[in-house]
């Protein structure tokens, strides 16, 4: 019996990440998150002129709903880039994990303008943006997730999988 025929315990699985690329990707995701909620913003207050409920903003620079709508919506998918990575690095399923809690989110988000004293058309009009910002991050933030992950089985000299090919469940 060879020493290579002698069964041991399986190797060690270790998570691999492209901290870059996922970084990367969340500001691009930001990018669009900001460039929605302008968008958003316009549609619903200059073409169909529905005045909008003031969702609680993390940011408040300018008198411009727009602008503090777009920083919100940027400096949340950056929020949502850090999360994924604590939970590629700290959970067993992170995507799983991400999924629920973007969504849990943007329920939140959803329900928020209906909570405020408002008409009834502000309020589907606000939810109806805040629907969009979460689908959107959610869904681009997990799509880096799956591309900037990678699981490496063998022993630490052993090179893992490259990325994008084996993905974490």
């Amino acid at each position: 019996m060879t020493g290579s025929d002698v069964p041991g315990p399986p190797p060690k699985t270790r998570i691999l990440v492209d901290a870059g690329r996922l970084w990367g990707g969340g500001a691009a995701t930001g990018c669009v998150a900001a460039l929605l909620a302008v968008v958003g913003v316009l549609i619903c207050q200059d073409v169909l002129k529905v005045r909008l409920t003031r969702p609680a903003l993390l940011v408040h620079v300018s008198d411009s709903l727009a602008v503090n709508y777009a920083l919100t919506a940027f400096l949340l998918a950056i929020a949502a880039t850090g999360m994924a990575h604590l939970l590629i690095l700290a959970t067993p399923k992170p995507r799983t994990f991400f999924a629920w809690l973007v969504g849990l989110a943007t329920v939140c988000g959803v329900a928020a303008p209906f909570a405020l004293e408002a008409p009834v058309s502000s309020q589907v009009a606000t939810a109806a943006i805040n629907l969009a910002l979460g689908v959107c991050t959610g869904s681009l933030i997990s799509a880096v997730m799956t591309r900037t992950t990678a699981v490496s089985r063998g022993p630490r000299g052993a090179g893992p999988a490259p990325l994008g090919t084996e993905q974490l469940p």
